[in-house]
């Protein structure tokens, strides 16, 4: 008896810590933030704007290089690292004539606070709301891309406040499904607080949807990506890359991911 009381004790315990402590589990800032042209976006302009709830947040905006095709891509990266880590795929858009205002969240890339989801989508429309207050960005062209976490970011701004086009690269369903991939013996579903539940919004979008995703995704296995995609209204789009991984090079700004994109905001 006294046995299995302390196992339930270690357990408990286990389980409050997890409790406690899970969004450091899930959040992964990096405050180190390079310069513009050490991140190889001279040329780009810092800025900052204000959330509803009092932090100023940083971000850099990046002007199209040559002929501009006068869109704006809105940047919402994953759980890891900062902007500076999202430059590569900021210079491919901007040689292809688009603007990209690179974001960071609360906590992230050096600025206050710390990450919650109802702070991210705070910090979205904070972002949102400052590209509409440029004479540069035409608000009837502007898309989301939405970065694995970011894709649940950006899904719920655009159900809030439609873009012209929505790009999710790695969506999932929902944050307790991939929890429950990944620690099956764990009552994820009970214990989790931020569950970015995109699944349950998808329905709702009327923009169109372009999802990229990889095939050989270990985090956020293509199963949980199709799932999502059967949820989107039309009119959408799947490209799958077979063989890449979650943080593979064809993923953050390949060849056939930018193609993909410009084939999709052509129209624009």
């Amino acid at each position: 008896m006294n046995t299995a009381l302390a196992c339930l004790a270690v357990v408990v315990a286990v389980l409050a810590l997890i409790t406690v402590a899970q969004r450091r589990l899930i959040y992964f800032p990096a405050t180190h933030l390079p310069s513009l042209v050490e991140a190889g976006l001279d040329g780009g302009e810092p800025v900052t704007f204000d959330t509803s709830d009092g932090l100023r947040l940083g971000a850099w905006f990046v002007p199209a290089s040559g002929p501009s095709r006068r869109v704006t891509v809105v940047i919402f990266n994953g759980n890891a690292g900062n902007r500076a880590h999202r430059a590569p795929l900021a210079a491919s858009l901007r040689r292809q004539g688009l603007q990209v205002l690179l974001t960071d969240y609360r906590g992230y890339g050096g600025n206050p606070g710390a990450p919650t989801e109802p702070g991210l989508a705070a910090d979205a429309r904070a972002a949102l709301g400052y590209l509409l207050s440029r004479p540069d960005v035409d608000r009837e062209r502007i898309v989301y891309f939405g970065e694995s976490l970011g894709s649940a970011v950006a899904l719920r701004l655009a159900v809030e406040h439609p873009p012209a086009a929505l790009i999710l690269r790695s969506p999932f369903t929902s944050l307790a499904d991939i929890g429950r991939h990944h620690y099956p013996l764990l009552p994820v579903r009970l214990l989790l607080r931020d569950r970015f539940a995109s699944l349950d919004r998808a329905p709702q979008l009327r923009s169109p949807v372009l999802v990229i995703a990889g095939g050989g995704d270990t985090i956020v296995p293509i199963e949980y990506t199709r799932r999502l995609y059967a949820a989107i209204p039309g009119p959408k789009a799947l490209v799958e890359l077979p063989l890449a991984d979650h943080n593979d090079d064809e993923l953050l700004a390949g060849d056939e991911m930018i193609h993909a994109m410009l084939r999709f905001v052509g129209p624009l």
